[in-house]
């Protein structure tokens, strides 16, 4: 055996100047790579520093509610920490009623498990996309992009189009042979933004030309829902995601969505019809190799949708009124956001990128914890930073957060609307 020599340096890693701003980010700005010490609610501390969580996406605040929470530890003592077993060799009881009670909350055909959006995107785009064409929407969540940049290196073309320009698309799905898979990628609601596309204009181009469309919601899921006439707020009702808030059936739709944001559960799933999901039982790589999700958050979601059935339109009601009072003082301020609906995600721009270490300096020695957008996870132009505002946000928290945007805005560091 050849011996190691401990004088040898590690090989180099090669330096990618596009990251450079979000690395610079990490090693200078508190805000970044924290470690966090504690957590009461949405308050959270760092050593000796306390702040106001405005980053967090548990928006519905199940990740404290004592309900959800005291039905984590008899289901833990009947199935053990975690199963010991890929899907496709057994699942828990559990697995099956969340997916039929899901399933009959999106008003989907069938429903299918697995531990996390991302695992989904990388396992079934391609699967979805085969040989054909896959077409990703320019500001798709990177997870997304990564799943069909997968699907390219196993045979598929990769073209990008604009949802705001339905006609590029139909152009360009009309322009395809009349043979192989269509698969048309993009999110439901904008993970830094809050917009939602206009799904039913882009669910048609799809169906008429054959492709099928699939819509990463992973934001959505929990908060917006059905439009009725008794919805207790914009958002609608039942939190049963974009398809059903924009009125849209499941044809020739496949949706993907999450229970780790607003039902605070290391979970994901597809709506999508019965023969593709035992279709993918076989084809997808996590329901085959993957180890599940633990026991706790399958407990927790099952827990979460009961409560959404009772509770759920009244904390959403809640949160709307309290993401209303932030975007109303940004209003009042003058302020620039891409954020065109009060969903709660609120994107502020900088009026110049170089002042985002300065700007999540003060932020934080405000005691304000939000999540920085640096380039590239946002377009230069777009350098800022999203608020997320939840459930668990009390009256106080947001009097501080819109003072604290009062006092950036005198400095003249924010975005100002034209």
């Amino acid at each position: 055996m050849r011996a190691i020599d401990a004088d040898v340096e590690p090989p180099r890693q090669r330096r990618t100047p596009r990251l450079d701003d979000l690395d610079h980010l990490r090693r200078t700005s508190p805000m970044s790579d924290a470690v966090l010490d504690e957590v009461r609610g949405r308050h959270i501390r760092s050593g000796s520093h306390w702040l106001i969580d405005f980053a967090s996406c548990n928006y519905l605040g199940f990740d404290w509610d004592p309900e959800i929470i005291d039905e984590i530890e008899p289901t833990v003592r009947r199935w053990g920490t975690h199963p010991s077993w890929s899907r496709l060799l057994g699942s828990p009881r559990l697995y099956a009623d969340i997916e039929e009670r899901l399933a009959a909350l999106l008003g989907a055909p069938d429903t299918l498990l697995l531990p996390t959006a991302t695992l989904i995107h990388a396992s079934v785009i391609p699967v979805l996309a085969g040989a054909g064409h896959v077409f990703v929407e320019a500001r798709a969540h990177k997870t997304v992009y990564d799943g069909c940049v997968s699907a390219r290196g196993q045979g598929a073309r990769l073209q990008r189009f604009r949802a705001d320009r339905p006609d590029e698309l139909d152009a360009l799905l009309r322009a395809l042979p009349s043979d192989g898979p269509r698969l048309v990628c993009l999110d439901g609601v904008d993970s830094m933004s809050g917009n939602i596309p206009d799904l039913p204009v882009l669910a048609a181009i799809c169906r008429d030309r054959g492709a099928t469309l699939y819509v990463d919601d992973t934001h959505g899921f929990g908060v917006i829902g059905e439009r009725t006439g008794s919805e207790p707020c914009p958002y609608g009702s039942r939190g049963n995601s974009v398809v059903r808030h924009t009125g849209e059936s499941y044809d020739g739709i496949v949706l993907v969505g999450g229970f780790s944001k607003a039902y605070s559960s290391l979970l994901a799933f597809l709506a999508l019809p019965s023969p593709l999901k035992d279709h993918l039982k076989t084809a997808a790589g996590p329901y085959l190799y993957s180890g599940p999700s633990p026991t706790a958050s399958l407990a927790t979601a099952l827990a979460g949708l009961a409560v959404n059935d009772r509770r759920g339109d009244a904390i959403r009601a809640d949160l709307y009124a309290k993401t209303v009072r932030v975007l109303r003082h940004m209003r009042g301020l003058g302020l620039d956001t891409p954020s065109v609906r009060e969903f709660p995600i609120v994107e502020i721009p900088l009026a110049d990128a170089a002042d985002l270490d300065a700007v999540a300096r003060f932020l934080w020695e405000r005691g304000i914890y939000v999540t920085l957008a640096a380039y590239p996870l946002v377009p230069r132009d777009r350098v800022g930073f999203r608020i997320q505002v939840t459930a668990l946000n009390s009256d106080e928290d947001i009097d501080r957060l819109n003072d604290t945007l009062s006092r950036l805005a005198e400095q003249g560091v924010l975005g100002r609307r034209r």
